[in-house]
């Protein structure tokens, strides 16, 4: 049997370490491309909000069509404070976290905080005894059935797309990352990595303003933030809430088959594949975190039959937005609608199609 076959073959049962030795050798990242990527991300992202400004200071509206790239730049910058929060983009802690601390002013998140969260959410990605932590909340068709009307009906509206995909981010960024919503109790390290990040993001705005104006500041950086935290909450989506997906429950949850069946492969066009930072190949990154993001190219290379694996198409994306219910029974995400057939509310007779 081909060695790289059974590799995968082991992911999904009990020899994991099979996997695991594979793809510890993509795991040593190379400062100079590091530093690379961190140049050829900050740098276009101050060159478009420059110039975004100069078309405004100009008179020159349709020079506002710059937050584009720029949010895509600094939706990126994101994606490199993401590797340093695995640790894997120098591969030195003290460098990646004030690496990533310093983006997170950028980006609005609070390093320390959030790769907490994260982390979390890494190590139960899959458990549905374990859901809620960094995780975008996913019931069961069962637990949807059993909830009061008025509670189904919020949960219809918090998985509404402009709800996830346009209120939801501009909550997260702008409002909910001020203060460590969910690590209240869990020391001072939450607070002091929220609170320095909110001086440092006060700071910066006042200058940006002094330096600009308000108007101009504001007409071009809340449509950088909004539009790259509305990317970065879809490519979360997508990276986790598709069909195939895997969630099971802790007596048969095993982290090496969550990680590779429970994350997707989003191949996306080589352009957004690179602006992204191979955020989609999710599934090898769920499986082995410390792979910097620019090695991740060359694991599908040496593995292409890891390509295949929960592979999703940009366009095949699109459909991921209805799937909003997890049927135990059948194992898939399922739509409301879908999941009408084959429920019904416990303890009355009505028809699921009937309520909300």
């Amino acid at each position: 049997m081909n060695a790289n076959v059974y590799a995968i073959d082991a992911a999904s049962g009990d020899d994991a370490g099979i996997w695991l030795k594979i793809l510890s050798k993509y795991r040593q990242p190379h400062s100079g491309r590091s530093v690379f990527e961190l140049l050829v991300t900050v740098f276009p992202f101050a060159a478009f909000w420059a110039g975004a400004y100069i078309s405004v200071f100009q008179g020159f509206w349709p020079g506002l069509i710059l937050v584009l790239p720029a949010a895509a730049f600094l939706l990126r910058l994101f994606m490199i404070q993401h590797d340093c929060g695995h640790g894997s983009f120098f591969g030195r802690r003290r460098l990646d976290t004030w690496t990533g601390r310093v983006i997170g002013v950028l980006t609005l998140t609070p390093y320390d905080y959030w790769r907490r969260a994260h982390a979390g959410h890494h190590a139960s990605a899959g458990n549905l005894d374990e859901r809620g932590v960094g995780d975008i909340t996913t019931l069961t068709v069962a637990e949807y059935y059993s909830l009061s009307w008025s509670r189904r009906l919020a949960y219809r509206l918090y998985r509404h797309p402009l709800v996830m995909f346009g209120v939801g981010p501009a909550w997260l960024f702008l409002l909910k990352q001020r203060l460590p919503f969910g690590m209240m109790g869990s020391g001072v390290m939450p607070w002091m990595s929220t609170m320095a990040t909110n001086l440092a993001v006060a700071i910066l705005t006042v200058l940006m303003i002094w330096a600009v104006g308000l108007i101009p500041f504001l007409l071009i950086h809340l449509p950088v933030v909004l539009i790259a935290g509305a990317a970065g909450v879809w490519l979360f989506y997508v990276q986790h809430q598709f069909e195939e997906t895997h969630w099971s429950k802790t007596a048969e949850w095993q982290f090496p088959e969550a990680a590779l069946h429970g994350a997707s492969h989003y191949d996306l066009p080589p352009v957004l594949r690179w602006m992204t930072g191979n955020i989609g190949v999710h599934h090898v990154h769920h499986l082995s975190s410390r792979i910097p993001y620019y090695r991740l190219p060359e694991v599908l290379r040496d593995h292409p039959e890891l390509g295949d694996i929960g592979r999703i198409t940009l366009w095949q994306s699109l459909q991921c937005v209805r799937l909003v219910l997890w049927d135990e029974r059948s194992g898939k995400l399922v739509s409301f609608r879908d999941a009408a057939k084959v429920a019904r509310p416990p303890g009355c007779g009505l028809n699921p199609r009937t309520q909300p």
